[in-house]
């Protein structure tokens, strides 16, 4: 049991240290920004290096089949490419004019003819399905529709198409513009004037538009041959009267060899029935050969991920550190151009950026190097993977594997959320510990402070000899409280050796003074004639001059315990002082005497003749001071909160130093002289005052003619004062 008495708690190190270890948290944000982005890379390596290895396997089953991709052109000499992307959008394709079921990727249209000049048109193309769509949209500035009652077709404003036929032969197809509406597609003779039959297979609509028409066409793969090469023209004519054409604009060279078609890049039947035997539900495949022209397409990236339901904390957290996240990624991301020196370039666009990637895969794939890169496309983060199709050590084309990382991404946001919880959440409680610890220490702190200043009053004397604040306490601060405690116990204890000396010595001086004076009383009665006179008095004055030194400073040690015993008599302040400034006047005969009451009587309670006694030392100090010829004032006023009694003569000013100090013990300003001084009058008026419940105060008159010791007293309550009457 002793020596867990001894035990008063932790150190404050420990605490320190203890609380100190949590701050580590504080890296948590940092962390939770960098580990889930180690963790979401990670995973994108993982899913790059699979789609790689799927497009490895896909590519091993193409290779060495050359056949595949004999019914093109080796070479693209010559040849003008007419890409069709596919239409990936989830509406079903509607032949209306208006390419609000395209998607984005598809529609990227090209433009032939003079800039928005008459005759100029925009065309756009895309597959769905076995099905080839065109868009056109055609500037004319005067539209022209076919006559019905005319056979020949060339007389009216039409678009044609021109391609080569699987026989090999060549295919012409008119397509006759009229008001919105269905149009019709009519097979041409050679000179593009009659029509030779119908042709069901090619379907579309035209729309008037302010510029002109738009249009909407749809064609079988099977109406193309194996060169997968058309051409297509609009023909303007602008006179409804004399209908000659007066332009034609086509997609066409000029050459009219065969080899001057445009190429069409698009999916082609036999290696789309291969690939769809590999498809995967989730990945985009696509096959592309030598010549950077897709032959082959099946599945979509663009597939639905499962819900994620996040809690609205969750959501406002992962928010919170997302914008944490971009704020350090701007950090090092202009931190690393200033360490490097590179200079700051505008961020390229999102098609530009998904092109380009694009690019490079399609480039490194056909260079017979397999990649894997990361992209965006239309608002969706992907791989994109290829891989080359090998024959007889040629690169004969290549594999595309793309998928979306739309659930590796929310997974990562799912670990981030959680994580920013954990860090917010240790981080407010650690930062509220520290700020509860930190204030308790602060309040430890102060009190103890506050208490310390206050076992000392304003003159160095001791209130209190102990301490309370905290001194059960184990660390550093109840260490001070305590040692702050023993000091003032040791300084309480010198102190009132020091307020006893007096009595002692007076006790120990008395005696042998005693026996001192009556030998000198003695020795004076045995002198004969008084030859030593002088010498006997001026022993008896050096002894009476040690009395009195030891009786003053027994009196002035005695006065506060004195003055704490003795009972208050409320009595009228201003007949005392009135009395008591005729005594004056007739003990200072050569000093004359001015007094200014109040003309009524002001009562106080008070000890009467402490009120004299300090009167005296204020008379005494007033009469030693002033100028010869000059009067002393005393004056008495009463306010409602108290009484001013006020010493004033005219004589030396006090020095600027002396305002402190002039009411401590054992402090004169007098000049040295034959009459002793210790210090103790002014000492002696501020311990009455303050034991009365009043204070004191010197001052130097505002004319500078001399000083005025001005006493604070309070007045007698009411219910103590006596009736007037």
């Amino acid at each position: 049991m002793r020596v867990l008495s001894r035990i008063r708690g932790l150190r404050l190190g420990t605490k320190l240290m203890l609380l100190g270890v949590p701050l580590t948290l504080l890296f948590v944000p940092w962390v939770s920004y960098l580990l889930p982005n180690k963790m979401a890379q990670l995973s994108v390596q993982m899913q790059s290096n699979q789609q790689r290895l799927i497009a490895e396997r896909i590519a091993i089953s193409f290779n060495r089949h050359d056949d595949l991709f004999a019914d093109l052109p080796v070479g693209a000499s010559g040849y003008e490419a007419l890409l069709a992307r596919p239409i990936q959008s989830r509406t079903p394709a509607r032949l209306d004019g208006w390419p609000s079921d395209w998607d984005v990727q598809a529609l990227q249209p090209n433009e032939f003819g003079p800039k928005d000049g008459d005759g100029s048109f925009a065309l756009s193309l895309g597959t769905r399905g076995t099905t080839l769509y065109a868009y056109l949209e055609i500037v004319d500035d005067a539209r022209v529709y076919r006559d019905p009652e005319l056979l020949r077709l060339d007389n009216a404003d039409q678009a044609r198409i021109e391609f080569i036929q699987p026989d090999d032969e060549d295919g012409r197809i008119a397509i006759a513009l009229s008001a919105s509406g269905d149009t019709i597609a009519y097979r041409m003779d050679e000179d593009w004037r009659f029509a030779e039959a119908p042709e069901s297979s090619v379907q579309g609509f035209v729309r008037e538009i302010a510029t002109g028409y738009a249009v909407e066409l749809s064609l079988p793969f099977s109406l193309l041959g194996s060169r997968r090469s058309f051409g297509l023209s609009f023909v303007d004519v602008d006179d409804p009267d004399a209908r000659a054409v007066r332009a034609i604009t086509q997609t066409l060279p000029k050459s009219e060899a065969k080899e001057s078609f445009n190429l069409v890049a698009f999916r082609d039947p036999d290696l789309l029935k291969d690939l769809e035997r590999l498809r995967y539900s989730d990945m985009h495949l696509r096959i592309i050969d030598a010549q950077q022209r897709i032959r082959a397409e099946t599945g979509s990236y663009r597939t639905v991920s499962r819900a994620h339901s996040a809690p609205s904390w969750q959501t406002s957290a992962l928010g919170y550190l997302t914008t944490v996240g971009n704020w350090f990624a701007a950090i090092r991301d202009t931190t690393r151009r200033w360490l490097t020196g590179q200079p700051r370039t505008d961020r390229e666009t999102a098609e530009a950026a998904q092109q380009r990637i694009e690019r490079e895969v399609m480039a490194s794939a056909l260079s017979g190097e397999p990649v894997a890169l990361r992209r965006h496309v239309g608002g969706v983060e992907t791989i994109l993977a290829g891989h080359p199709i090998i024959s007889q050590g040629t690169v004969i084309g290549m594999i595309a594997v793309e998928r979306n990382i739309k659930d590796i991404l929310s997974f990562q946001r799912e670990i981030i959320g959680q994580i920013a919880l954990v860090s917010l959440s240790s981080f407010l409680v650690v930062l509220l510990c520290l700020l509860a610890f930190a204030g308790r220490l602060t309040w430890r702190i102060s009190s103890l402070r506050r208490e310390a200043a206050a076992a000392i009053d304003h003159y160095g004397r001791l209130r209190t000899d102990t301490l309370s604040s905290g001194m059960a306490a184990a660390d550093e601060i109840g260490d001070l409280g305590r040692s702050i405690s023993n000091m003032l116990a040791r300084l309480d204890q010198h102190h009132t050796f020091l307020r006893r000396m007096p009595r002692t010595l007076r006790h120990e001086i008395n005696n042998p003074l005693n026996t001192l004076t009556t030998s000198l009383e003695r020795l004076a009665q045995e002198s004969d004639g008084g030859r030593d006179s002088k010498y006997l008095e001026s022993a008896k004055r050096g002894v009476l001059r040690i009395g009195t030194i030891v009786q003053s400073l027994a009196d002035a040690a005695n006065l506060e315990e004195s003055l704490a015993t003795e009972e208050l008599e409320v009595v009228d302040i201003e007949a005392l002082i009135d009395s008591y400034i005729s005594n004056c006047r007739a003990t200072h005969q050569g000093t004359r005497f001015v007094f200014h009451g109040t003309g009524a009587p002001v009562y106080g309670k008070i000890a009467d003749y402490r009120i004299e006694q300090m009167l005296d030392k204020l008379i005494d100090n007033a009469v030693d001071f002033h100028r010869p010829g000059s009067p002393i004032t005393v004056r008495l006023d009463a306010h409602r909160d108290g009484l001013r009694i006020i010493v004033a003569n005219r004589g030396p000013m006090l020095p600027a130093e002396a305002d402190g100090s002039l009411f401590e013990s054992m402090v004169s300003r007098r000049v040295p002289g034959k009459k002793p001084h210790f210090g103790l009058g002014l000492y002696v008026v501020r311990v009455i005052a303050e034991q009365h419940g009043g204070s004191v105060q010197a001052l130097n008159l505002v004319d500078g003619s001399g000083v005025a010791v001005i006493v604070r007293l309070p007045l007698a309550s009411a219910e103590t004062a006596p009736a007037a009457g």
